[in-house]
């Protein structure tokens, strides 16, 4: 049985739970070592504390990168919005390097696209996906669907409504755009929640020492 969207949430909400935990005592050991003892803390918080800070700053590395890493959210808002198609080109998929075969199993298309939502500033942003989804290798403008309260959350749908793919093609690129439009990143919460974790903890040990 394929696991329906709400279970998966809940396994991934499980898993950033424990990894927010997991830090927390790293950094809960790192601090109790360093202010109070016993040293094995320290010795044993030190490495730990780097390796979460290793791990969290590789996540996030990976979501500023470029590339739209969510998708749009089971049963969230959505709408469609024209954009301008900047340029296409394949790329691994794993480091986001240059691919020289679009068509490869470990490559995709990465899309680097201005989003011009109604209501909102025009931005630009990267979306990787694995087929050239609206021919858009020839192309230079395109139909995205994006979450209106997340904007940073978008898709490229294969096929668009023919009014939006109207509205695209007599679309005037915007003057201003921002850079890009973004969330938290990767590993952000999951920091913040082990820090929280982490000083729990501490006045915990204050308090029944």
């Amino acid at each position: 049985m394929n696991p329906t969207p709400s279970s998966l949430r809940r396994i991934f909400s499980a898993l950033s739970l424990l990894a927010a935990a997991g830090t927390g005592l790293a950094f809960a050991a790192l601090i109790q070592g360093a202010l109070n003892g016993p040293r094995w803390l320290l010795l044993a918080g030190l490495p730990a504390s780097a390796l979460a800070l290793t791990a969290l700053g590789k996540a996030a590395e990976q979501s500023e990168s470029g590339t739209v890493v969510h998708g749009l959210r089971s049963g969230g808002p959505r709408a469609f919005a024209p954009a301008v198609v900047h340029g296409v080109k394949a790329v691994n998929k794993a480091n986001g390097r240059p691919a020289a075969d679009g068509q490869a199993v470990n490559s995709v298309f990465a899309f680097d696209l201005t989003v011009v939502p109604e209501g909102l500033p025009a931005y630009r942003i990267e979306i990787r996906h694995p087929l050239d989804a609206q021919g858009l290798l020839h192309r230079s403008r395109a139909v995205v669907e994006y979450d209106p309260d997340q904007p940073w959350r978008v898709v490229i749908p294969n096929n668009p409504p023919r009014e939006w793919l109207a509205r695209a093609n007599s679309l005037t690129p915007p003057a201003a755009v921002k850079n890009r439009a973004s969330g938290f990143p990767a590993g952000f919460r999951t920091l913040v929640m082990g820090m929280v974790f982490a000083a729990v903890l501490l006045v915990l040990v204050r308090l029944v020492g």
